[in-house]
């Protein structure tokens, strides 16, 4: 799992898309070379078009394009940096990964970086006649310009304007908060689904005799970003145990805090121990990648600020309800994820400790409560909300507990009066 989770965060870095890029402009900058020294300039004669270039030329074009790319790029860079600090000011600092891992601002960072060390790896190759070369003793030999290659470069620096313009379009709504508020909740929706679609046609086994437990405790600190639950079914099936987890995906945990309870005492030893450690993934901050939580407070951290008295932007909160109540109301009609982990002979061996719908609701509407009443606008949709996502509630349990907050936040929103 740590080795899964390292490669979750290279994938989700910022610096993975750009040098792949910018290898790739390298790559495709020796291969026209290779090209260009292969056929030779012999085909420019049969195309009327295509106008070949002098060294000296050559040189010029190459290096106007390679100076102006790396410039621009260090511009990108630095608006990227500005969007990023301000995201991190008006919407949260959970809200950074959003911008550092939005695809992008990768790939036009990327392309102009791409751009120039393609540039660098032709402009090395052209050649005047007047020139000696080491390979041959310091012997004269022909000019070589790579024509292929240069119209390669006059096609990437036509890319690069293209991509200039799209970068600026794209920070500039990137950075609306509407459009970071509809990025997060279609990102927890799309979670949802996966949820979903994981808990359609589980079994429930009713849990097993309760029988004496041994703790496996956390050897360090840290945020639980994700667990390898089918390690965790592995290690119970081969050591014949049964596996209780203490903690969730999101938790943060110390050293020595409980993770694990397992049974029977005597069937664990050091290798299950170590094994069932390395099914827990940890990391310095929390993860959306097995935990709903953290794109609901992403949520309400945005509503709260846009509540408090320095900002006062009830119509921003707004946004984040209509979303969370989009939210709240696909939750309704997941199933209760399933609570054991079975084998292959139906035994319970893994109870996962999921979270249930109530769990749910009150990150959403409960945090919520203290904010938005005490916002008449946001209150009113927020109860809007509430009452919509009650009517169209399947189980009635759940529609209960919609209810009652409901009910909770319209005696907070009268406090507030």
């Amino acid at each position: 799992m740590r080795l899964l989770q390292l490669v979750y965060d290279i994938r989700d870095s910022y610096w993975l898309l750009p040098s792949l890029i910018a290898a790739a402009g390298v790559a495709l900058g020796l291969g026209f070379v290779l090209i260009d020294a292969q056929i030779g300039d012999q085909w420019l004669g049969r195309y009327q078009w295509f106008y070949g270039s002098r060294p000296e030329g050559a040189r010029a074009m190459l290096s106007t394009i390679a100076g102006s790319t790396i410039t621009v790029a260090g511009v990108v860079f630095s608006i990227t940096l500005a969007a990023v600090t301000y995201a991190s000011g008006q919407f949260g600092p959970r809200l950074l990964g959003n911008f550092t891992r939005d695809r992008g601002n990768q790939a036009t960072l990327g392309v102009f970086i791409g751009t120039y060390l393609y540039c660098l790896v032709v402009l090395r190759t052209i050649r005047s006649a007047q020139e000696t070369s080491a390979d041959t003793g310091g012997a004269l030999r022909e000019a070589f310009v790579p024509h292929i290659a240069m119209f390669g470069g006059l096609a990437l620096a036509i890319a690069s304007t293209a991509v200039l313009i799209y970068f600026v379009h794209h920070v500039t709504a990137g950075i609306h908060i509407n459009t970071v508020i509809a990025r997060v909740g279609q990102r927890l929706i799309d979670d949802i689904a996966k949820e979903a679609e994981n808990s359609r046609d589980a079994v429930r086994p009713g849990p097993s005799a309760s029988r004496p437990e041994v703790v496996i405790a956390a050897e360090k600190a840290g945020y639980i970003e994700a667990m390898d639950f089918e390690a965790l079914l592995a290690v119970a099936c081969r050591h014949d145990l049964v596996l209780r987890l203490l903690q969730r995906p999101g938790d943060f945990v110390a050293a020595g805090r409980p993770l694990v309870a397992v049974a029977p005492i005597e069937a664990l030893d050091e290798k299950a121990r170590e094994a069932c450690l390395a099914a827990f993934a940890f990391g310095q901050q929390r993860s959306s990648r097995q935990d709903l939580r953290f794109a609901i407070d992403e949520l309400v951290e945005i509503a709260a600020r846009a509540l408090s008295p320095g900002v006062n932007d009830p119509f921003t909160a707004i946004a984040c309800i209509d979303w969370l109540g989009a939210a709240v109301g696909e939750l309704e009609r997941v199933r209760t994820p399933f609570e054991w982990l079975i084998d292959e002979n139906g035994a319970a061996r893994v109870h996962r400790n999921p979270l249930g719908f109530e769990d749910y609701l009150q990150s959403a509407f409960g945090q919520m409560r203290p904010y938005a009443a005490a916002d008449p606008n946001a209150l009113r949709s927020a109860l809007a909300t509430l009452q919509a996502v009650a009517q169209t509630a399947h189980d009635d349990r759940n529609r209960t507990m919609i209810e009652a907050e409901h009910a909770g936040l319209q005696t907070e929103g009268e406090r507030s009066r």
